[in-house]
């Protein structure tokens, strides 16, 4: 019984995220949504400017979670996630320079994810374009289901929540 239970409420999980919008008002939304159209800067960090794997931090880093800025170390964090089953706050990698991967995003749901880009900074992205399906290597989930629940699946109440720096 304990097996059916769980896959019921994993399969309503399931359609319950797929099934969302790219901005449904969670956290970690609230964080994104406020960077979006903030520039690229190779190497950056903050608010005035991200490279891929500086945007990825940063919006981690205000989730409570730390982790590194490089793609290719954060491809080794978490677990690994198969693409049919991402969900919002999963990270996305790509190979952009065919020397492995080299870039990096956030799944933010209805096939879309959020990263910087060299051309139009912080943006939103569909995994169909064509460029991204045929450079999608792997996705990790790294916050675990109890920050997950904390930060990208309830909405924001705090004041002030979703400023930026």
């Amino acid at each position: 019984m304990k097996k059916i239970s769980a896959l019921l409420i994993g399969l309503a999980m399931l359609l319950l995220f797929q099934a969302g919008s790219v901005f449904a008002d969670s956290k970690m939304d609230g964080v994104i949504s406020d960077l979006i159209g903030t520039p690229y800067s190779y190497t950056g960090t903050t608010t005035k400017g991200f490279d891929c794997s500086g945007f990825t931090m940063y919006v981690y880093n205000k989730l409570g979670v730390s982790i590194p800025h490089a793609s290719r170390s954060q491809a080794s964090l978490g677990k690994k996630v198969a693409k049919d089953d991402l969900i919002a706050g999963d990270l996305v990698f790509f190979n952009t320079t065919g020397k492995g991967i080299s870039h990096v995003g956030i799944y933010v749901g209805d096939g879309k994810f959020a990263h910087a880009s060299s051309s139009k900074g912080v943006t939103i992205s569909a995994l169909s374009d064509s460029y991204y399906s045929k450079r999608y290597v792997t996705a990790r989930r790294v916050m675990s289901p109890k920050t997950y629940e904390k930060y990208a699946d309830e909405p924001s109440d705090e004041p002030g929540d979703g400023d930026s720096d």
